[in-house]
């Protein structure tokens, strides 16, 4: 599998997509999605640290979090629960396949159509007693062998 060659949202068409959701571009969500564009996958508090690291603008944890839960909401961003059970969040919310590093708890997305599909065609047919299949989510585990190669 190769890694993903999708670039995360820019400025101009996150500007655009906040438009298109009917939200404004304010300087707290332009800071949120920059430090998102320096991370693709981060906590609330990720995001709250490198904004005031960047110093940005004036911004507390919660608008952080409330901002980053709003633009999940609308299909801007994703939501990703990591191994370690903490909510991350992601930049790129289209459908993509992920490598969780379980020693470093970083999320890498990597390129698999071809095995989405494959788990999609394999579960097509599948029933579940008592539950409903709404979605599939690969999340691989994994543990760096060497050296960062990112």
């Amino acid at each position: 599998m190769a890694r993903s060659n999708r670039k995360p949202k820019d400025m101009e068409t996150f500007r655009k997509l906040l438009k298109s959701h009917d939200l404004k571009a304010t300087p707290q969500r332009i800071a949120v999605h920059s430090a998102m564009m320096d991370m693709i996958h981060a906590s609330a508090d990720m995001v709250y640290e490198a904004i005031l690291k960047s110093g940005a603008c004036n911004i507390s944890q919660a608008s952080v979090y409330n901002i980053l839960s709003g633009l999940a909401d609308e299909g801007i961003y994703a939501r990703r629960m990591s191994a370690n059970n903490k909510m991350l969040f992601d930049i790129n919310s289209y459908r993509h396949i992920h490598l969780y590093d379980t020693r470093n708890h970083e999320l890498i997305d990597v390129e698999g159509d071809e095995l989405l599909a494959a788990a999609e065609q394999g579960l097509r047919h599948r029933r579940f007693r008592g539950y409903k299949i709404d979605d599939i989510d690969i999340q691989i585990l994994c543990h760096p062998t060497r050296k960062k190669l990112i």
